[in-house]
């Protein structure tokens, strides 16, 4: 009896892993005949699970969609998903659902075995969830940090960087982040003296652990979601330029820039923005709809420039370079074509 148990919850387990499976070789894997196969379906089918079976060559048997909920078979990754899944949506994630996410979370938890139960709780309080994709990344990757992190213990990685250099990183794990797409590990970097940013897809760990650490106090007054929004982009920015806005900062602080500008004086303020393109940044500065001049890099005004010139030559009748006067200084240039005509 006991064996026949098992191999039902086998061959659950196999129907819940896959598509359609062919009844050999679902055989072949319980190490039964076809004929057990067809009997144990029947068993599966009595406790309610709808078990679909196609005839001829072909053919094979799949699990469907019933009447209610069957009971699943989770692994542990998939239980730990799972858990750490229904945890996020118990905490407001998704309007509607947060009690429901609450009972389920609590079924769970009752059957789970202690060492998921621990790597749950430890997932949860070590990870900081910023909206936004996430790129691949083993789980049994993010609960080594996650652990590292909990117990206090240096972290040593291979991790290749922005620009494509590798090495070998000794690191305080502090905080685990999910941020567009992809996950990082804020951390206290040991050679560098200084707070660092790293994404997780591009670690390897090197086992064992370090020794322990005392933790230390992040900046920004702990906030780790503004701490890796702020190296995440800088990270991200192929070019970096500094704008004088021709504006309160009152006023640009008002516009839906998710960018601070900091004040020059009660007319002007500067900011430092960045992106991979110099026409894009030229022509969403240009949006902007304020007076500027572009500071640096001379990259930049150069782009400026020429969208001025393309915009001219779409006006007709407007003067082309020839026919304009003597050249101006760069400085004046930047002004003559961001600034309006008085």
């Amino acid at each position: 009896m006991l064996e026949t148990s098992a191999r039902l919850l086998k061959l659950l387990s196999l129907l819940q892993a896959h598509r359609e499976w062919p009844g050999p070789e679902l055989a072949t894997r319980l190490g039964v005949s076809t004929r057990t196969v067809r009997n144990d379906v029947e068993r599966l089918r009595s406790l309610g699970y709808p078990v679909h079976a196609t005839p001829g060559v072909a053919g094979g048997y799949r699990l469907g969609a019933g009447a209610a909920l069957p009971p699943l078979l989770l692994d542990d990754e998939e239980a730990v998903a799972v858990a750490v899944g229904l945890g996020r949506a118990a905490g407001g994630g998704v309007e509607g659902i947060e009690e429901s996410s609450v009972r389920a979370l609590a079924k769970l938890e009752q059957v789970m075995p202690s060492r998921l139960r621990r790597r749950v709780s430890t997932l949860n309080s070590y990870t900081v969830q910023i909206p936004g994709r996430s790129s691949p990344v083993p789980p049994e990757l993010l609960t080594t940090i996650a652990n590292a992190a909990r117990d206090h213990e240096r972290l040593r990685f291979d991790y290749t960087g922005h620009d494509g250099t590798a090495g070998v990183r000794d690191v305080e794990p502090h905080r685990l982040a999910h941020l567009r797409g992809r996950w990082y590990l804020v951390g206290w970097d040991v050679d560098r003296d200084d707070w660092r940013t790293f994404r997780v897809d591009r670690m390897a760990t090197r086992t064992p652990t370090g020794p322990r650490f005392t933790p230390r106090q992040l900046p920004e007054d702990g906030d780790v979601a503004a701490f890796v929004e702020r190296g995440v982009n800088k990270a991200m920015w192929r070019y970096r330029a500094t704008v004088l806005l021709h504006a309160p900062i009152e006023r640009v602080r008002d516009l839906p820039l998710g960018l601070e500008p900091e004040p020059v004086d009660e007319r002007t303020c500067l900011l430092r923005i960045g992106g991979d393109d110099l026409a894009g940044m030229a022509a969403w500065v240009g949006f902007l709809g304020l007076d500027f001049e572009v500071l640096d890099p001379p990259e930049l005004a150069e782009a400026v420039l020429a969208q001025a010139e393309r915009y001219r030559r779409a006006v007709p009748g407007e003067p082309g370079p020839a026919e304009r006067p003597a050249a101006q200084s760069p400085a004046a240039q930047r002004r003559a074509v961001t600034r309006p005509d008085s």
